[in-house]
């Protein structure tokens, strides 16, 4: 299979990002990114869905939508909807009617930073999802860029020195989120993790000092979501948004953070017989059943069956024979700048 790097969950001038869609194409060409998908508040903004292409690499720009109750407050239940066909924001006040609105529009849709804590220092109040007992949203942003700034800047001049030195902040998805994705996926529903920047590239004015925060290129080299698809990208853009967002429907990809290493090239798996599953997957235990996870480079990885590590090594493979159905995933850790930081989290395959 193909493997493209998505870079989602960022903002342009049309909310409240500081670049364009064309600046995000051309800034993603210079980077390792194959596919981007831009997520403004409440707007979808129509027709600028294209390829950016120098001659040597292409990246395919699809516009998507981050959908919220502007009217609440405080405010909460921030939506990622993808691959729909018109504009929906007007029924954010009910998130279940709008995740059945973006299912009946052909779109798939995914819970934005569900643990989103405060940072008063800089007005941004907690925005994190409270509203559980919907259903039918394909999956949950697990790891978002700017969450995690807030959840480790305890005050202004903290925030400050991260923004001077963001290559200090990922660590790893929120664990109280990551116990949410288990818990979901342990009542037998299948939900699909993925991994958002969140990008702005705001604008930062202290006296003399002008700065970008976390400008799109940085937000490029850190957290993305890998899809595993059936060719590369061509130059049939219906062809090509259906093939990656049925890669998002169907869990096919893994969250990668590529500061400690690239990431390109993870493969988890399954093997029974002649059969074998990938991320996202459901097989049926029928006899010896292994898993297998080969990694780009040696790093500690952890395989946990219904959120619980049940082996642990530090190699580039990880192998285990299946005893028991239930829902297997992968999680990957290296060291980078003096911590243990977390550097790969697979989809699971779901063992019935």
């Amino acid at each position: 299979m193909e493997e493209l790097t998505v870079n989602l969950h960022m903002h342009t001038t049309y909310s409240d990002g500081s670049g364009s869609h064309a600046e995000l194409g051309k800034i993603a060409l210079k980077s390792e990114v194959d596919v981007l998908l831009v997520t403004d508040h409440n707007v979808l903004v129509q027709g600028l869905d294209s390829y950016y292409d120098n001659g040597l690499r292409k990246v395919l720009l699809l516009v998507c939508e981050e959908i919220h109750d502007q009217d609440r407050d405080p405010q909460k239940n921030h939506l990622l909807a993808f691959g729909v066909d018109r504009e929906l924001s007007s029924l954010a006040d009910d998130p279940q009617i709008l995740i059945n609105a973006v299912n009946a529009s052909g779109g798939i849709s995914f819970i934005a930073h569900p643990n989103d804590v405060a940072l008063p220092a800089f007005n941004e109040t907690d925005i994190t999802w409270v509203n559980w007992d919907a259903t039918g949203y394909t999956g949950i942003e697990l790891w978002n860029g700017f969450s995690e700034l807030k959840s480790i800047a305890h005050g202004k001049w903290t925030a400050i020195v991260y923004a001077f030195f963001p290559k200090f902040i990922p660590h790893g998805p929120a664990q109280e989120t990551l116990a949410r994705w288990d818990d979901l996926t342990s009542l037998g529903t299948r939900v699909v993790g993925i991994g958002g920047s969140d990008a702005h590239a705001q604008h930062l004015s202290l006296g003399p000092i002008h700065k970008i925060i976390f400008p799109y290129e940085y937000h490029f080299s850190i957290i993305n979501t890998h899809v595993l698809v059936a060719s590369p990208l061509s130059d049939d853009l219906i062809h090509d948004r259906k093939m990656v967002f049925d890669a998002f429907r169907n869990g096919h990809c893994f969250i990668g953070n590529d500061l400690p290493g690239s990431t390109q090239g993870f493969r988890y798996t399954a093997k029974l017989g002649n059969t074998e599953a990938i991320m996202g997957d459901e097989i049926v235990m029928s006899g010896s059943l292994t898993l297998k996870a080969i990694l780009p480079s040696k790093a500690r990885v952890r395989l946990l069956k219904d959120g619980k590590v049940i082996q642990e090594v530090i190699d580039k493979q990880l192998c285990y024979v299946v005893d028991d159905p239930g829902i297997y995933r992968i999680e990957a850790y290296k060291y980078y700048l003096g911590k243990l930081r977390g550097w790969i989290f697979s989809n699971p395959i779901y063992i019935r």
